[in-house]
């Protein structure tokens, strides 16, 4: 086999090689400053490379090495608080050495060498170990045990495992045919990690968002999209949902995504604190970079980098979230690269193979029993940008054949400062029957029924909303009125959540069913205020539904709540005395 060859021709972040012979997705690297680059097409004698660095002044003739071996994520101890670029560089390694913009052909191992860490195994001499198999356990960060695992494809007999101080090359021990082992392993990018089996998605992710848990909610190990236009929200979405959803591991992935939102991800979560731990949310969170100005090509990598990571935390049997935000740049890159291999194009301009390649993605979603037996999950939540916010566009279309939950951003919501900008009655989960039986025992055996009243509520004002545009709500019969009322309560008090204050960011589940309790014993008790001859003006001049919606904000919750319910009450028993007379 060949490994060495030169450049034939130079088109972008495309390169064409001769005198190599690789393998499909080799990892190979281009010109005299050794840029990286894989494979991804072979025509006769010719290699098509995607080269994820910047091609500028590259030319025939330069020398091309074929590595033989896949892009590989390094997994290991260290990589919880990292920040990395597409092919998983440390940022802040790469920033030391060249300031504030990444210069060209630089190379820095994802894992930190040098750094020392405390190894307890778990197996002892003589073993018979699995691929996948726990070697022991390294306390990776204050929050987040890290076991130690065996290559998924690599089993044997353990001759020997000591305990100790080890950097990451330091051998930990044998297995009885020699194999060494370290603390690290690789994995390449592109394949999926074995597991046992997969587990029904019966279990909520819980995200302290309302509108989410409550109406729309994902299942662990589930998969959800995020479409909306330009300022709807999305960024700040997956924010909310690193910080505050209930899985012990999350992956950031800025795919494409604008520097300056980038940056706020940067110097925001290192500050944050996590509220399930108290302890940095970083301590739990694996960032991956990969900005508009970058080279488009390493975009599709971060994607692959990002759901290896968290596949690996998933084996140890922990929990993962997976934010990608967006994969509409993600798709944008695949179209650019695309079309400089003169491939037939797809439906506005996309490859043909897009469906194939978002589906291959958020498979690797999933609840699983791990190859030695533990209960782990990956949860992929993909955030798409719609040019214009055009939802019959090929990347949300083909996004909304794949995945089981569509939280829909709204622009005219947004414009009319509604946040979440989620519309209630264009999104929808399909997980909603598998999850039901969880809310009846966890929550309360009417959470389910209370979420479809309230939803059955919101489509009606919908429909009277036609009318009282045409005619004004005025004319309408009273008891319509007043459901109106009910409704514009359901948005300002339960819909709408505040990301910045510090009360509002976040709501229990708890909290969540006693709102929606709230909401739907101030309806009940005014319609029956209604039906005893009370004015619908009456009604909604009552304070206690001002008082209400004030609750929300409130550290002890449950106090004001309990406040709120003696005076409302008291109103409308005066209500009904003022009535009688």
């Amino acid at each position: 086999m060949n490994r060495e060859g030169v450049i034939y021709r130079v088109s972008g972040p495309v390169v064409t090689a001769t005198g190599i012979t690789p393998r499909m997705y080799d990892v190979a690297m281009v010109g005299q400053e050794g840029l990286l680059g894989e494979v991804i097409g072979i025509h006769h004698d010719r290699s098509v490379i995607q080269v994820y660095e910047d091609t500028s002044g590259l030319r025939p003739g330069e020398r091309v090495l074929d590595t033989g071996a896949p892009l590989v994520a390094e997994l290991g101890p260290g990589l919880l608080g990292s920040i990395y670029d597409g092919v998983q560089r440390p940022l802040p390694v790469l920033a030391a050495s060249t300031g504030d913009f990444i210069a060209r052909g630089l190379k820095a191992p994802g894992l930190d060498r040098a750094k020392r860490w405390q190894f307890e195994p778990s197996v002892k001499p003589g073993a018979k170990l699995p691929g996948g198999a726990i070697l022991g356990t390294v306390q990776e960060t204050e929050t987040i045990v890290h076991r130690v695992m065996l290559p998924p494809k690599v089993e044997g007999e353990l001759r020997e495992l000591r305990a100790g101080n080890y950097q990451l090359e330091d051998v930990i021990g044998h297995l009885a045919d020699g194999t060494e082992l370290r603390l690290y392993h690789r994995w390449p990018v592109r394949e999926p990690r074995p597991f046992r089996a997969k587990l029904m998605p019966d279990i909520p992710l819980l995200t302290g968002q309302r509108i989410l848990d409550s109406l729309f909610p994902v299942a662990k190990g589930g998969t959800a999209a995020i479409p909306g236009p330009f300022g709807s929200g999305k960024t700040v979405m997956q924010h909310q949902l690193a910080k505050w959803s209930d899985s012990q591991v999350v992956t950031y992935i800025g795919c494409g995504e604008r520097g300056n939102e980038m940056t706020e991800v940067l110097h925001e979560f290192p500050k944050l604190e996590d509220p399930l731990t108290g302890k940095p949310l970083m301590a739990r969170t694996v960032l991956i970079a990969n900005t508009s100005n970058m080279p488009v090509a390493a975009r599709e990598a971060s994607v692959y980098t990002g759901i290896t990571i968290a596949e690996y935390y998933r084996d140890m049997g922990y929990s993962v979230s997976l934010m990608a935000d967006s994969t509409s740049r993600w798709a944008e890159a695949m179209r650019e690269i695309s079309s400089r291999l003169e491939e037939m194009p797809g439906e506005e301009g996309y490859p043909a193979y897009l469906a194939a390649k978002l589906a291959d993605f958020y498979e690797r979603a999933g609840r699983v029993t791990t190859l030695m037996g533990q209960e782990g999950s990956v949860t992929v939540v993909g955030a798409v940008s719609p040019p214009g916010g055009d939802f019959s566009e090929p990347v949300t279309q083909n996004t909304l054949r794949i995945v089981k939950v569509f939280w829909a951003l709204d622009a005219k919501l947004a414009n009319r400062r509604h946040f979440p900008a989620i519309n209630w009655l264009t999104s929808y989960s399909l997980y909603g029957g598998t999850l039901d039986p969880w809310y009846a025992k966890n929550v309360g055996p009417d959470f389910t029924a209370l979420r479809g009243w309230l939803m059955g509520l919101m489509q009606r004002e919908d429909e009277l909303q036609e009318i009282v545009q045409l005619v004004g709500s005025d004319t309408l019969p009273e008891d319509q009125q007043l459901l109106l009322e009910v409704a514009r309560l359901v948005r300002e008090y339960f819909l709408q959540q505040n990301a910045y204050h510090d009360v509002d960011t976040y709501a229990s589940l708890e909290k969540q069913y006693k709102m929606m309790q709230a909401i739907r014993r101030y309806n009940d008790m005014a319609f029956r205020a209604l039906k005893d001859g009370a004015s619908i003006g009456d009604i909604a001049s009552l304070k206690c539904k001002d008082e209400l919606t004030k609750t929300k904000f409130e550290e002890h919750f449950d106090d004001e709540l309990a406040k709120v319910y003696r005076l409302m009450d008291d109103e409308f028993k005066r209500l009904g005395e003022g009535v009688s007379r």
